[in-house]
């Protein structure tokens, strides 16, 4: 046989395969960033929520996202992710839907935290999922195509949920945007396979190909017993905490973004949307060049510290100009944000690089769980301190110095395995 290269294996994964993560992760971020908007425009005001609560309310979502992201990974490696995101899609999106028709905060606060335990599962489901079919090469492009759903989900989102807020108020709004999910599982469940050898549209000496290939990336990694050895592994502990601080700046950002904007400029709600889009559409081409870059060189390092560093330095700079030079601000905003969303490729590329098949789900799971109690800190703290504070300056600081940490960390961290990759690219030379 002769040496296959990556772009040879079955080309018809990306046309089939892609598309399906894409819309899945999309839906899982719909209806988890939409509350911001209900945050910015009578939610809080309808139900009698303080600033504190409100901040709370927002992040119980990532308190229910931690709990689960471990028995997640590890289900969709040795059951089915395909079963998994089925019945997580239809939860979320009934809690999703519910949202709109509380009249209380307590019920509010269930419906929050419950959201976060259906979508928990998602983001390790999907990444293993994708591990079982894109090799080294194409693995950052392929987690990226994923990582998409996020911005242009929110880019969308943004403006829509201005219109839906202005026409239907905040329980429409949440309401319509909770059905997509549901609809969506039932073509999840026609379309979705979990493994190579499970695809009809394969032909067998495609499958074979694929297998060989995703198999001698394998060879000679270093083995790892179990995923409590994983777990303290110091590279998965320090991409874990990398990912914490990394989330605290992004997710405080995502979640609170059209209130800081609505505050700063004193503009109206659909003004407000079409602002809090451009961090999320300037994302889609830096995303795209980063994973470009990151699978041509495997430089999975540089990529993470070169944009989690601009978005650091641009954060800062935003706050520092501060609301009186407000569009020169909101510019350095759009840039920072750009820049936070555009190294999860090559960042979560890096995993089944560095752990063997064997742990590799859990350690994913595990890593990813890390961001997600991240995230319920930025969402909550920053809402919390927006309140008291009565503007965002404080928040602006505790989401600058988080990034400010992520980036020193990773610089300290190692993020390649030299002896696996290059038994690895020696292997895939198939006789």
């Amino acid at each position: 046989m002769s040496q296959l290269l990556p772009q040879n294996l079955a080309p018809i994964r990306w046309r089939k395969l892609i598309p399906l993560a894409f819309i899945t992760y999309s839906l899982a971020y719909l209806d988890r960033a939409n509350y911001g908007f209900g945050a910015a425009s009578g939610l809080a005001h309808d139900l009698n929520i303080t600033p504190g609560i409100s901040s709370l309310l927002g992040a119980l979502f990532f308190l229910g996202y931690f709990f689960f992201q471990v028995p997640g990974g590890i289900y969709s490696e040795r059951r089915s992710a395909k079963k998994l995101i089925f019945w997580s899609l239809i939860l979320w999106g009934i809690l999703a839907t519910a949202t709109g028709i509380v009249h209380s905060v307590a019920a509010l606060a269930v419906i929050r935290f419950l959201l976060g335990v259906a979508e928990s599962v998602v983001m390790p489901a999907m990444l293993v999922f994708l591990s079982h079919w894109f090799t080294k090469r194409e693995r950052s492009k392929a987690n990226t195509f994923l990582f998409l759903g996020n911005p242009i989900t929110v880019l969308w989102m943004s403006i829509v949920s201005g219109y839906l807020v202005n026409f239907f108020g905040w329980r429409g709004m949440f309401i319509i945007e909770g059905v997509p999910a549901i609809v969506w599982a039932v073509i999840w469940w026609v379309i979705f396979v979990d493994r190579p050898k499970d695809a009809k549209w394969l032909t067998d000496q495609e499958k074979q190909d694929l297998e060989t290939a995703l198999a001698a990336e394998q060879v000679e990694m270093k083995p790892v017993k179990n995923y409590a050895e994983a777990f303290r592994s110091k590279k998965v502990l320090a991409l874990s905490f990398i990912h914490f601080f990394w989330n605290i700046g992004m997710y405080g950002f995502i979640m609170w973004l059209p209130s800081i904007l609505k505050t700063a400029s004193g503009l109206g709600i659909v003004a407000t949307g079409w602002l809090s889009a451009a961090p999320y559409l300037l994302a889609v081409p830096l995303m795209l060049t980063a994973s470009y870059f990151s699978d041509k060189f495997q430089q999975r390092k540089l990529v993470v510290l070169l944009f989690l560093g601009l978005g650091a330095v641009c954060f800062c700079g935003s706050f520092t100009l501060g609301a009186d030079h407000f569009w020169l601000s909101y510019v350095l905003l759009v840039i920072a944000g750009g820049a936070m969303y555009t190294p999860y490729g090559p960042f979560f590329a890096a995993v089944p690089e560095l752990l063997p098949r064997n742990v590799m789900a859990g350690a994913m799971a595990f890593i990813v769980s890390f961001g997600a109690l991240g995230s319920f800190v930025g969402a909550w703290i920053v809402g919390y301190l927006n309140g008291i504070f009565q503007g965002p300056q404080a928040s602006y600081v505790f989401m600058g110095g988080s990034l400010v940490i992520a980036v020193i960390l990773t610089a300290l961290t190692g993020f390649s395995n030299k002896t696996s990759a290059q038994a690895a690219s020696k292997a895939v030379a198939l006789p």
